[in-house]
């Protein structure tokens, strides 16, 4: 990048001067005396090799040359104090870009209300939100493609990430409508050990996935798993179509499907995690912010409707 040949001071006295077309307004306006706004005037015209100003007794008039550089002086000039305020408000954390990773189950419960809550605190952040499962928002972070996760079952081997919990949830089972069980209003784990089971794959949510199968050997029996599916969507469809059964974070209500019931899972003691992640070494005050907003006391934080009553008693523990 070149040098800049006009210092600002100059630039800008040539603009204000322009607008008052009088010394010694000008000079009042920029809280110098007239003989030093001259000799700035004068150099500036040195340095653009003609006269920008045509001096005339009781007149001060731009010449040819003066009006040609006087859009480009105001555009540099404004240029610059938009490019200050934007660097304030990014260093301050008051604006920028952040990229957000979420599982896609969070958008029912969780989400929605931090995200509305930040976006009032801090408007001026552009918010880029991607739907991914939590292994591929543990790569995306490594990768800096995100700056932000927000994931189920955060691993406990990561020494790069860190880890805030926001939300505990409890499970339920997953049933077709028609199922013998969806009579009840709490089914026991134990009562689906004979029935096929359709689950998430491992890959996409290793901690999720080794507890569901982990509160099932404690219930007594080792899950009969037919069929996975990527999405908790995709896994209810397959449920609806009697193809098996399923144990889902309690979120997964907010699914709407006539042929699926969702009962209360016993015993009502696990909760699966869901949890804040970013890089440690993460220096950008935005993560901070955004931080803020995802670890403050769940009290502070306003409803503004659309959570089921189910979701409502989610327990924060965060």
């Amino acid at each position: 990048m070149d040098r800049p040949e006009l210092p600002l001071a100059q630039l800008y006295a040539f603009v204000v001067l322009a607008e008052e077309l009088h010394f010694g307004h000008t000079a009042a306006r920029l809280g110098i005396a007239q003989p030093p706004l001259s000799q700035q005037i004068r150099r500036l015209e040195a340095k653009v090799g003609h006269a920008l100003l045509r001096r005339e007794p009781g007149s001060v008039s731009l010449t040819p040359a003066g009006r040609e550089l006087l859009p480009a002086a105001r555009r540099a000039l404004t240029d610059l104090a938009d490019g200050l305020a934007a660097a304030r408000a990014i260093g301050s954390g008051q604006a920028g870009h952040l990229r957000i990773g979420f599982a896609a189950s969070l958008a029912l419960t969780v989400l929605p209300e931090l995200l509305r809550t930040f976006r009032h605190q801090f408007p001026g952040v552009h918010l880029d939100i991607r739907e991914m499962t939590t292994a591929p928002q543990l790569t995306a972070l490594h990768a800096e493609s995100i700056d932000i996760g927000l994931l189920r079952e955060p691993p406990s081997n990561e020494t790069e990430i860190g880890f805030e919990t926001v939300l505990n949830e409890p499970f339920v089972a997953v049933l077709p409508a028609e199922h013998p069980l969806a009579a009840q209003h709490t089914v026991q784990l134990a009562q689906l050990a004979t029935s096929p089971f359709v689950l998430l794959p491992r890959e996409v949510g290793p901690g999720l996935y080794d507890q569901i199968t982990g509160l099932c050997v404690t219930a007594g029996f080792t899950p009969q798993i037919t069929l996975h599916a990527v999405e908790w969507q995709t896994v209810c469809a397959l449920v609806e179509t009697g193809l098996g059964v399923s144990v889902a974070p309690a979120s997964i209500q907010r699914i709407r499907l006539e042929g699926v019931a969702f009962r209360a899972l016993g015993p009502d003691t696990a909760r699966t995690r869901v949890a804040v992640a970013w890089r440690k070494n993460d220096a950008n005050p935005l993560v901070t912010s955004l931080l803020m907003t995802f670890t403050q006391d769940p009290s502070d934080r306003p409803y503004e409707g659309g959570l089921s009553n189910a979701s409502r008693d989610l327990d924060f523990r965060g």
